[in-house]
């Protein structure tokens, strides 16, 4: 099994001794109806090879770094979301979840990731679930809040802008997204004169995050208005690769 792409991928952590053997997924699969509506096992090799093959809404994905095997290597994590301020990063072993080889190429589809949330909404019923990593983002998301977060999205609600993507400030006091380019191919920036306020920028950042997921596209300038009725201005930048916003007149 290849390993783990942190491009296209989930990384699930668990405490100490509890990352699952093969086996602990097939019984989770019997005893939970829901976890079974999720995803099913379609190929189950030698369970020293610590890998399994899942099957979620007719896609296949491959999930490794199972028991006894070692576990997967951890991921970059910059950005977290769900936990204290100032509690300790959490520690422990690391499980991998990536779309299988026949997607190669589809990885960035929203069909393929929405899939892949639904299996890690299934394997949070697993014991000894301290967090879960979004590589393409490299965030970190608590338990309680993937639950939250990825079932509204999957309920038909918002995508988990602060989740598959992120929100920092850069050296210039401009808010930047991360991971957004997974998707669409562009990151947000927004002006640092915005970006002051940054409960206002964030609700702005999100809310052209939620657009931009969904299809909208801005090849030329345009005016829109704001969450708040703010008129802001975005455009286009570094060939594309930008979507600047900032305060229109």
């Amino acid at each position: 099994m290849a390993g783990l792409s942190a491009l296209s991928g989930f990384s699930l952590l668990f405490s100490g001794a509890a990352r699952p053997d093969p086996a602990a997924l097939t019984h989770l699969l019997q005893i939970d109806p829901q976890v079974a509506r999720a995803f099913a096992i379609s190929h189950h090799p030698d369970p020293a090879e610590g890998w399994l093959e899942l099957l979620s809404h007719g896609l296949t994905y491959e999930l490794g770094g199972l028991a006894p095997a070692p576990g997967r290597e951890a991921p970059e994590v910059v950005h977290r979301y769900g936990f204290a301020p100032q509690a300790p990063v959490p520690q422990g072993e690391w499980v991998g979840l990536k779309p299988g080889r026949h997607l190669s190429g589809g990885q960035n589809l929203q069909p393929v990731v929405r899939s892949m949330a639904a299996i890690v909404l299934g394997l949070l019923a697993l014991e000894g679930v301290r967090g879960v990593s979004w590589g393409p983002a490299r965030t970190l998301l608590a338990p309680d809040y993937v639950r939250r977060a990825f079932g509204a999205w999957l309920e038909g609600g918002a995508f988990p802008a602060l989740g598959l993507t992120a929100l920092a400030r850069d050296d210039s006091g401009a808010m930047l997204s991360e991971g957004l380019s997974f998707f669409t191919g562009q990151e947000v920036r927004i002006d640092p004169i915005l970006a002051e306020n940054p409960v206002a920028a964030g609700k702005i950042a999100i809310r052209l995050i939620h657009s931009l997921v969904g299809g909208w596209e801005v090849k030329t300038p345009v005016e829109i208005t704001g969450p708040q009725g703010e008129r802001l201005g975005v455009a286009p930048a570094a060939n594309g690769r930008v979507l600047q916003v900032w305060q229109a007149n």
